[in-house]
């Protein structure tokens, strides 16, 4: 499974508002439900942020992946919010998170959501790469850079 098929430009948001953790998650989740990947906003905003309370998903070098699986998604999905100043997002290496990709994904749905995570993952080790994302003029810059990569 493709990252393009997962992102579309309005699980997009190009700067986020927040400044820390909890208000990114809450923004990003609220983009989904805009756009109907989340059917209850409430029981997913707090099964990612129960998946937070065991580890941060702020992997370092500027990037969160936080997710979660829940009832109360239909079909696997990814958000993406960017922040040029950072946010502060407890990562493993204390620095500020300038690419956070929310992944939700229903309860059945291991092996797609799992080659996600591992996809995304992968992607994002190289230097370049997360770069271009940060430096992308708009939505659709963001999912070429991901399609061209893939």
């Amino acid at each position: 499974m493709k990252l393009t098929k997962l992102i579309n430009p309005s699980l997009i948001q190009l700067e986020l508002d927040s400044d820390n953790k909890s208000q990114a998650l809450e923004e990003l989740v609220d983009l989904m439900v805009e756009q109907d990947k989340v059917s209850d906003r409430d029981t997913f905003l707090k099964a990612v942020m129960a998946r937070e309370g065991i580890c941060t998903t702020g992997i370092g070098r500027g990037i969160a992946i936080p997710h979660s699986r829940n009832s109360a998604i239909s079909e696997v999905a990814v958000a993406l919010g960017r922040s040029t100043t950072g946010i502060d997002f407890e990562a493993l290496d204390d620095e500020p998170v300038h690419l956070v990709f929310l992944l939700a994904a229903p309860m059945n749905s291991g092996a797609v959501y799992l080659k996600a995570l591992a996809r995304l993952s992968r992607l994002l080790r190289h230097p370049d790469f997360r770069e271009c994302l940060i430096n992308a003029k708009s939505k659709e810059d963001i999912l070429q850079i991901i399609e061209e990569r893939e």
